[in-house]
């Protein structure tokens, strides 16, 4: 691998969330390789009117080491000639390109078609069928993946969606690597310091961006459990509202549970992230779909349980019974999981276990699986 010339496509530093962390995660895996890597990320990702937070920048310093090249416009098609003739320029040996959501179909799958004879380019595709559908989505979805030659998947299941798209074998399933750019674990008490949390208390994480298709309301439910109530556990809501923040508060007043909730309704810096999840007994992702998660990579990271719904590819992930939970989507099925959590004293269990089982989830693995398609 050393000495090859890689270029990604896809939002990074100073864009926020979980695929700009992936892309830089992913450069310095390869510069550490001794590679010659670049990130061609985007000068306009979303229209404003498009964005449902309220930015789309993080005020983090930006990763050392690795050239990021901000000049994509998603909705300029003459930007997306200019950065193709850009990339071919460079002559890299192949590209890897991020695809998250049919409205960047147009842009990405335009470059790629553009470059697609003079070098090899696989996508890694978090979605090829979007969380929340739209018009279109199908079509747009098969124009991009007719502008790549392989494919890499973080979830089994979106490995089976692509099948929709493209008749090619050149596509596999790895699973998502550990983020390891949040520091370093820090002891429980001295995180619960750090938010300015009482150490009397017990604490389950429920971290990201709230959209409806991630379930916050069947975690809340399950806190309301009479059972759940007695054990005066508190649910830390650590992220930005992309839905009507109304409607949970609402939520919360009517199950009588505003008492056992912290709400930390914005965007957590890059910097708190390890607070948050050591400062938790058990992170929480109560889906109601998914195909894979950056949280859960992140839980890892921090050695900590995990409790996860079986939707997509979460249940790949988290070893029911050994490092967390895997429970359907009905909130007595959640409530009786947090339940044996602290009626049997499992944190210390499943903690010793995650942190064995992150060894399996490294960068180097990704970059193997890469070039197994590259040269297949």
């Amino acid at each position: 691998m050393n000495n090859k010339k890689v270029i990604i496509v896809g939002p990074a530093h100073p864009y926020r969330g979980g695929i700009a962390n992936f892309n830089d995660c992913l450069a310095k895996e390869y510069a550490r390789q001794g590679c010659d890597v670049q990130v061609f990320s985007f000068k306009l990702q979303y229209p404003e009117f498009f964005f449902p937070g309220k930015t789309q920048y993080e005020k983090s310093d930006p990763p050392k080491d690795i050239l990021i090249k901000s000049i994509i416009n998603s909705i300029n098609p003459f930007n997306w000639i200019s950065v193709a003739k850009k990339i071919i320029k460079e002559k890299p040996d192949f590209l890897i390109v991020r695809y998250w959501l049919p409205f960047m179909a147009p842009c990405l799958g335009t470059i790629c078609y553009l470059i697609k004879s003079k070098t090899k380019i696989i996508a890694i595709t978090d979605n090829v069928i979007p969380h929340e559908k739209r018009f279109g989505d199908f079509l747009l979805t098969k124009y991009f993946v007719g502008s790549c030659h392989a494919f890499i998947t973080l979830s089994k299941s979106v490995l089976e969606d692509l099948s929709r798209f493209t008749k090619t074998k050149e596509k596999k399933f790895i699973a998502h690597p550990i983020y390891d750019t949040f520091g370093e674990i820090v002891k429980k008490e001295e995180a619960i310091k750090n938010l300015n949390l009482s150490k009397d208390n017990k604490y389950l994480l429920f971290f990201g961006f709230v959209r409806k298709y991630k379930g916050l309301d069947l975690m809340l439910e399950a806190i309301a459990d009479p059972r759940v109530k007695k054990l005066d556990i508190k649910l830390i809501i650590a992220g930005e509202f992309y839905d009507d923040i109304k409607y949970y508060n609402d939520l919360i007043s009517k199950l009588n549970i505003s008492d056992n909730i912290i709400m930390r309704s914005d965007f957590i810096d890059n910097s708190e992230v390890k607070n948050y999840f050591c400062a938790s007994d058990m992170i929480t992702q109560t889906y109601r779909t998914a195909t894979q998660s950056g949280v859960t990579q992140i839980a890892y990271h921090f050695e900590r349980p995990i409790l996860v719904t079986d939707v997509g590819g979460l249940a790949e992930i988290v070893s029911d019974k050994k490092g967390g939970y895997v429970t359907s989507k009905n909130p007595k099925d959640i409530a009786d999981a947090i339940l044996d959590f602290y009626t049997n004293n499992r944190e210390k269990e499943f903690s010793d276990f995650s942190a064995i089982e992150k060894k399996r989830f490294t960068w180097e693995n990704l970059t193997i699986g890469i070039e197994s398609l590259i040269i297949s």
